[in-house]
């Protein structure tokens, strides 16, 4: 059965209860009443709802999106240390945005290996993750060995090969350097809402043990 084409004067309480209250996207609002996104977009405008911006409707959508995770109660000790050590690592080495660059993925860089265990320990314990959405960003020097290093990582880190982006390499190394024998990773998930959670928890744990009076 095809959508209704238009949307009758009895549905504006409804509507408004859809669109301004539970702030549902146009789409939603459409499946809900099983008309068409443009016979509600007509509606609102005959009858002078606040149109969204641009920026407002990917908010809503984006509110309105099931993350990809999900957060572990912390009922155990080793749960609740695991969150404050990896929230802390994230504070001190993970990239948080700012106004010219906002960040929309958890990025977490080192090239400590057991720095990078523990932060994974951390996202795996604390979070239900989708695997396959991890992703890792190897940054090394031309006169390393580069199928090696991604070898190792892949091993320590139990993220497969093809899960690596295409590394950066750089040209102007030194003979003499004291470089980092596995270059450095980015631990990578694209999903705001775990960047989010885990920069509510750094707000959190820093009010609670670094307030300042």
């Amino acid at each position: 059965m095809s959508p209704s084409p238009t949307l009758s004067v009895d549905k504006l309480a409804l509507v408004k209860n859809l669109y301004l209250t539970k702030k549902l996207c146009v789409r939603e609002v459409a499946d809900t009443l099983d008309v068409s996104s443009d016979a509600v977009i007509a509606f609102l405008r005959r009858h002078h709802f606040p149109m969204r911006t641009r920026r407002e409707a990917s908010q809503v959508m984006f509110e309105h999106k099931s993350p990809s995770f999900t957060k572990q109660k912390l009922n155990t000790t080793n749960l609740k240390e695991l969150a404050i050590i990896g929230a802390m690592l994230y504070w001190g080495e993970g990239y948080k945005g700012n106004e010219r660059l906002p960040a929309n993925t958890v990025d977490f860089a080192n090239s400590d290996n057991k720095m990078i265990l523990l932060f994974l320990k951390f996202l795996r314990s604390v979070f239900a993750l989708d695997e396959k959405r991890l992703r890792i960003y190897l940054y090394c020097y031309s006169n390393q060995d580069i199928l090696k290093i991604i070898d190792f990582w892949s091993k320590i880190t139990k993220i497969p090969k093809t899960q690596f982006t295409k590394p950066y390499v750089r040209n102007d190394f030194k003979a003499t350097a004291n470089k980092m024998p596995y270059g450095l990773i980015h631990i990578r998930y694209a999903d705001k809402k775990l960047l989010l959670e885990i920069k509510s928890m750094i707000e959190s744990y820093v009010t609670k043990y670094a307030s300042v009076v």
